[in-house]
């Protein structure tokens, strides 16, 4: 069962991780989409604003035009060298007066939205009839290369678009073409949260589709170990009941082979005290069933029947019913009070004190020692044993239901099954207490607390 449920619980986890990567990817894939989207949208707009420029101010299209003229011709009639010409290319007077028509043109179009812009240079090339190519400027697209705008990186631009002239001109008996190429870049500012907003109904039903699968996953496996330790719980309370049941039995049994012996017939004594055991071995036994099959497990679901009876007798007659079962275990007896009457369930708390005396067995003790003290109105019982002994960090667990203490199964006696935790739910009903000492290798010391 064990094997299975981690086979379940590896395959689920793979499938769970699988399907969150392709969420993930369809995720990926809506938001490259969505952002290309965005790109073509805001490049369309721009695009129709800077239609070749003419529509900010055509003025200055002409100026710029007529500038790069100039400068071509200065280059070739004049000799000026190629930094002097790159220099002024980059570095002109018009540059701010075109930015700032072209930021408040930006800002009517798109008043929702912050956008940095940059016009770069990328070509300045002249064309000489009688001479090969003269590449002036010719550099990829650099923020270094910007000629108009403020944009002050191009890491998150993208290119809305190109612009490309080419001039005839003649000067002289020279003819020269003139070829230049600039670029728009963009950046929309906070894009990202843009893009997110668009992508919100997706990103929650994706996040809420791979919550609902981990809350699926979680709740199948909580199931299956639940049914898990059901199960495991159902077979140790059939396995161990089986023991609890034998134990009368087995008491019974002995005491049958004891009156069938001559001697024991012939004495009144023993033989009245042999019928008694086997009488309060069949009451017990009965009330067993009678438990089992109302499971009345919880301290405020137990139907008590109590009676006045004297503490020191209930405890002789519990320590030899246990002396019949267990006869190479050595029970040392102190019991401090005198006449000391208590209002309790015997059979209850005949079975509590019994699970503890046979756990101590179970887990190696060969000499129990059991005395009683009254402590102004507190009457105490306490069990010492000289077993492997309990660890100290396992104390909190040792009356939670069905726990098991691991060190260890030396003996065959397994208990009710329910151990320690019924014991307490016993001696609650009772409005006791019990408390534990111990270590592991020095033994357990149990004591039972009643006020009288």
């Amino acid at each position: 069962m064990k094997q299975r449920i981690n086979l379940l619980i590896a395959f689920s986890v793979v499938a769970l991780i699988t399907l969150s990567v392709v969420q993930c990817y369809l995720v990926k894939t809506t938001y490259d989409y969505k952002v290309a989207q965005f790109h073509t949208e805001i490049k369309d707009k721009i695009g129709k604003i800077t239609n070749d420029y003419s529509d900010i101010d055509s003025a200055y299209v002409n100026k710029k035009e007529l500038l790069f003229k100039q400068l071509a011709q200065h280059y070739i009639l004049n000799k000026k060298p190629k930094f002097e010409i790159e220099s002024t290319l980059l570095d002109h007077e018009s540059g701010s007066a075109l930015t700032r028509k072209l930021q408040l043109k930006f800002k009517r179009e798109f008043p929702d939205i912050s956008i940095d812009f940059a016009i770069v240079l990328n070509k300045f090339v002249i064309y000489n009839n009688h001479k090969k190519a003269d590449t002036i400027f010719s550099e990829k697209s650099f923020i270094k290369n910007k000629i108009y705008g403020n944009l002050a990186t191009l890491n998150n631009a993208f290119l809305v678009r190109n612009y490309v002239n080419t001039t005839n001109g003649s000067l002289g008996k020279q003819d020269y073409k003139l070829l230049t190429e600039d670029s728009m870049y963009v950046s929309v500012i906070d894009w990202e949260m843009i893009i997110f907003e668009r992508m919100k109904m997706i990103l929650l039903l994706s996040l809420l589709s791979i919550l609902t699968l981990i809350t699926l996953f979680v709740i199948a496996i909580k199931a299956l170990i639940r049914q898990k330790k059901v199960s495991d719980v159902k077979t140790d309370f059939i396995n161990n009941i089986t023991h609890e049941l034998k134990t009368p039995l087995t008491t019974l049994g002995i005491s049958t082979k004891i009156l069938e012996r001559k001697d024991i017939r012939g004495n009144e004594v023993q033989f009245n005290s042999v019928l008694n055991t086997i009488s309060r071995q069949n009451n017990r036994l009965q009330s067993l069933i009678d438990q089992v099959m109302a499971h009345s497990l919880g301290e405020n679901e137990i139907e008590l029947q109590k009676e006045k009876i004297d503490a020191e007798s209930f405890l002789k007659t519990i320590v030899a019913d246990f002396k019949i079962v267990f006869p190479k275990v050595t029970i040392e007896t102190h019991f401090n009070t005198n006449q000391t009457s208590l209002i309790l369930d015997k059979f209850h708390l005949t079975t509590a004190i019994l699970n503890v005396l046979e756990n101590a067995v179970k887990y190696g003790s060969s000499t129990i020692t059991i005395k009683t003290e009254l402590i102004k109105n507190q009457f105490n019982i306490i069990i010492k044993d000289d077993g492997i002994g309990i660890s100290k960090n396992k104390h909190s667990l040792l009356f939670d239901k069905f726990y098991r203490v691991e060190e260890g199964n030396l003996h065959n006696a397994k208990g009710l099954g329910l151990g320690l935790f019924y014991v307490k739910q016993i001696i609650k009903a009772h409005q006791g207490s019990i408390d534990v000492i111990s270590d592991l290798g020095k033994g357990s010391e149990f004591t039972i607390m009643f006020k009288v």
